[in-house]
């Protein structure tokens, strides 16, 4: 009955989440899940919220959460934001801040929900080339001949490629492009790279985007934040109180500020990520790979010899699963979530004896 839909909903091509089968004993190596688990103290508060105050809606400010977030991180509370998940957050931000007449800049290959965005807001966009090596080249994101930004986002690590773009150039492209907003989605900043947030201080035209499923593993809870100048943060509160006013539940926000107060089980599972990820890497050399540099916890690679579509398929048949984009410049790619130890020599028993057989 398609004739009921509207113009935008017959234009969309709406953005294609990570598989999450129901198969006995899978290895789930796709969707970027911290392997290790929440914070105790973040499910006991969970638990904790489970009473009769669930019949009241939760604060719509979310003010206890902002005020953590402004503390470890040095900043003020009226300069976070908090929505339902990154995504919900980035969405805000395409249509609050990223559609102007110049079109969005962002890289051509990247977070598939950019293009998904732009598409559902009618924002017109540019996809700026990564180079061979898929480094993201700043030059590319500075004004110049061919014209400037009407607004610049990018992943930082990036996805799927996990590289990291430095500091030191993540504040070129920012102070590069003062009449333009630049959004830095730091989804997997925790897991080696180094945050933007201590610019934000110093460029309003800078919004920084990060979640509580990585690092802190609490995908379940869809709990995100923005951190920026206050003008840049009323512009998505505005967005989101014509949308939505309790975008976070009260599991939600006791979740997530009491994980914020559990640093010894943030860093021990994050470095215990990047541990394994280092050991995955020179295993998976060993047999052939080639690994984009990493600083996610996921690894991008691809083999000489070896179709990727056929090692994804050949890996899904002994009940693990990655992650296979078939596009341009990446389909040759395998993109790897990084799991516990026994996972991971899992994928590489499996992969040895798929391209040994």
């Amino acid at each position: 009955m398609t004739r009921y839909w509207s113009p935008v909903v017959h234009g969309l091509t709406p953005y294609v989440p990570g598989e999450q089968p129901k198969v006995a004993r899978l290895v789930k190596l796709n969707t970027n899940e911290n392997p290790y688990g929440p914070s105790p103290k973040a499910l006991e508060a969970i638990r904790a919220a489970t009473d009769a105050t669930l019949r009241l809606y939760p604060d719509p400010n979310s003010e206890a959460l902002k005020a953590a977030l402004a503390e470890r991180h040095g900043l003020r509370p009226e300069q976070v934001f908090v929505g339902n998940g990154s995504d919900e957050v980035l969405a805000h931000a395409f249509l609050a801040l990223l559609n102007h007449e110049r079109p969005l800049w962002f890289p051509d290959i990247t977070y598939s929900f950019y293009p998904v965005y732009c598409g559902l807001y009618g924002i017109a966009s540019h996809l700026v080339p990564l180079a061979d090596d898929f480094s993201l080249r700043t030059e590319d994101y500075l004004p110049g001949p061919a014209g400037q930004a009407g607004a610049i986002i990018f992943p930082n690590p990036n996805a799927p490629t996990g590289r990291h773009l430095p500091l030191q150039e993540v504040e070129r492209i920012v102070a590069g492009n003062p009449e333009a907003v630049v959004v830095v989605d730091e989804a997997y900043i925790d897991f080696g790279g180094k945050s933007a947030l201590p610019l934000v201080d110093r460029y309003p035209n800078l919004l920084v985007v990060q979640t509580f499923s990585k690092s802190r593993a609490l995908a379940g809870l869809r709990v995100g934040f923005a951190a920026g100048h206050p003008d840049l943060i009323e512009a998505l509160e505005r967005v989101k109180n014509s949308f939505n006013s309790y975008p976070l539940d009260r599991l939600a926000l006791a979740g997530a500020v009491a994980s914020l107060a559990d640093d010894a089980h943030f860093q021990t599972t994050r470095h215990k990520v990047m541990a394994t990820r280092e050991v995955l890497v020179a295993q998976l050399a060993a047999l052939g790979f080639s690994s984009v540099p990493s600083t996610a916890n996921f690894i991008f690679v691809t083999h000489p010899k070896h179709r990727a579509g056929d090692l994804a398929k050949a890996l899904r048949e002994r009940s693990i699963i990655v992650r296979h984009f078939d596009k341009p410049r990446i389909s040759e790619y395998l993109r790897i979530t990084i799991g516990t130890d026994e996972q991971c020599q899992a994928l590489v028993a499996a992969l040895s004896e798929i391209m040994g057989s």
